[in-house]
């Protein structure tokens, strides 16, 4: 989708659609006034028959009104004034992009960006437009022979912005807006793809393609040999189970000098776990291919920064393994050494998330990070405390785990802080390892942070655990592409480049 600034006057704008947003109960948005004005009163005399009250995503054509250029309007409910938040924008700007896709106009302006909502600027709106339009219209037909293709798709977007000029904040919205939206296409492609074709083979491959992009990026896959030479016994166990090889793949961005710390974000990569030994119930196993959707949002930012080009340092360290049942697979019980030394009693075969991050996090040691996070589909607890709502984040750096926090109410894409109190590590204790890799069933999703927190003693660490928020269930099945939006969000504001 191609996206461009507009500005001038509203009647006078030569478009195919202008999208304009009308409160509840019929009460005009400036622009919808202005409109109507300009019409001889035609928007209000539409409204009093009551077809459209202006409840929220509620969308009506109106065709050929007197005295305005463009050729339709798309008047979008926007609820009640009062109750218009930036998520309610955002719900708006989704719905308008589904409503122009369906119509026959290949090409619109839309005027919602300029409407105010609580705690947002232009820019956010402009960002904000972009993503939640192109998430709406994100379909997965990858695997599908048989798609039916819409004959005029919307193609070009202008986003209005009154009358004041462009400026370069405004006009990096723009590319902020599309760079996180990618990122997040990107990483739902990954999460949706089938565990057959979606292997840790392929993850590097797509790792390898991000690099060709850009000279700033350079990416390594570290071999189960290399893996082995280092010692990473506790990944190496979980790949055992399976055919295929694990990778370790590693992808360094280089946006700000060679000396400056970089921020390390580490991501699961379990390509299809089947539970190991301590097999999953086969209800609603296929979704386990999502259990690689921690890897694939740090591929979606990676992706998103090729883009965005920000003054910044960051490694993408994915850990990919498959986790299945086999004769040399983990068994409850098995002892293994990690990259750190440190020994670990499996006691469950199907919290082997931890197992392959623990490694990676000792590895992402040698680049001195000023932050490290892991993202990972770890603990079912985090569904049951927070649901689909909030991503789980652990953190053993307040000043960090609030930037987080920060940027997930920002970006939309919330994040809930839950303790990591020294108490629950008793949890973990073995009789027979340095640890085990579960707790008792109480406090699932602290005792698994716990464990990842014995790694990163030595930086300042925040665990995001995206269990239930990752992808979705049911009649919506599907990849979130979470939590890019907040991680891209986080690097932006320590960049200084958040509007």
């Amino acid at each position: 989708m191609e996206y461009l600034l507009k500005s001038g006057d509203p009647a006078g704008l030569k478009t195919s659609c202008l999208v304009v947003g009308i409160y509840a109960r019929g009460e005009l948005s400036q622009t919808a006034a202005e409109l109507d004005q300009a019409s001889g009163g035609e928007i209000r005399r539409f409204l009093k028959r009551g077809d459209f009250q202006g409840r929220a995503e509620q969308a009506q054509f109106l065709y050929d009104l007197p005295n305005i250029s463009s050729g339709r309007l798309l008047l979008i409910g926007l609820g009640p004034r009062k109750e218009f938040t930036l998520n309610a924008f955002r719900k708006a700007c989704a719905r308008a992009a589904t409503a122009l896709n369906d119509s026959h106009a290949i090409e619109a302006v839309t005027t919602l960006p300029i409407l105010e909502s609580e705690s947002s600027n232009l820019y956010t709106r402009l960002r904000e437009a972009i993503i939640a339009g192109e998430g709406a219209l994100y379909r997965f037909d990858q695997c599908k022979s048989d798609v039916e293709k819409r004959p005029r798709p919307i193609r070009k977007i202008g986003l209005f912005i009154g009358l004041q000029r462009k400026n370069r904040l405004l006009e990096s919205a723009v590319l902020h807006g599309r760079s996180i939206a990618a990122g997040i296409h990107y990483a739902r492609d990954l999460g949706n793809l089938p565990g057959n074709i979606c292997t840790p083979t392929y993850l590097a491959d797509q790792a390898r393609a991000l690099g060709s992009k850009s000279q700033r990026l350079k990416v390594q896959v570290l071999e189960e040999k290399q893996m082995a030479e280092l010692g990473m016994g506790a990944l190496l166990s979980v790949s055992r189970g399976s055919r295929q090889p694990a990778k370790l793949i590693v992808m360094e961005y280089q946006g700000s000098a060679a000396d400056a710390r970089p921020i390390v974000l580490v991501g699961k990569g379990l390509t299809f776990d089947a539970g190991g030994i301590s097999i999953k119930p086969a209800a609603a196993m296929d979704e386990m291919k999502y259990d690689m959707c921690g890897g694939a949002s740090v591929l979606g930012v990676i992706a998103a920064c090729v883009e965005l080009a920000p003054p910044i340092n960051l490694i993408g360290v994915v850990p990919s393994s498959e986790n299945l049942p086999d004769g040399d697979a983990n068994k409850p019980g098995d002892i293994v050494t990690s990259m750190s030394g440190q020994t670990i009693e499996v006691l469950n075969t199907d919290a082997e998330g931890r197992l392959i991050l623990c490694d990676a996090l000792t590895y992402s040691e040698r680049y001195h990070p000023a932050a490290i996070i892991d993202i990972a589909t770890l603990t079912g607890a985090c569904v049951i405390a927070l649901g689909a709502q909030a991503s789980g984040l652990l953190s053993n750096d307040d000043k960090l785990a609030g930037e987080l926090l920060e940027a997930g109410i920002a970006s939309g894409d919330r994040a809930w802080q839950l303790p990591l109190w020294e108490e629950y590590q008793s949890a973990l204790d073995s009789n027979f390892a340095d640890m085990a890799n579960v707790g008792n069933r109480s406090a699932g999703t602290i005792t698994a942070a716990c464990f990842l927190s014995r790694f990163t003693k030595k930086m300042k660490w925040a665990h995001l655990d995206i269990a239930g928020t990752a992808w979705k269930s049911g009649a919506e099945k599907g990849a979130t592409g979470r939590p890019v939006a907040l991680l891209v969000q986080f690097l932006l504001k320590r960049c200084g480049l958040s509007g």
